[in-house]
């Protein structure tokens, strides 16, 4: 299925490229505690302000 050859071309790279990728925003992901973001939403001394 998937073996040295396969790897070698263009097509295996890109897989590879896509997998690393994926795992390391796995990766960082995992160690983000965020807050939610209010950017579409402002609120400014009591008034709900929503932006389009």
């Amino acid at each position: 299925m998937y073996n040295r050859s396969f790897f070698r071309t263009k097509l295996g790279q890109a897989s590879m490229a896509s997998i690393a990728a994926m795992v390391a925003f796995v990766a960082l992901s995992t160690q983000m505690h965020a807050t939610p973001a209010y950017s579409a939403v402002a609120v400014a001394s009591g008034v709900l302000v929503e932006m389009a």
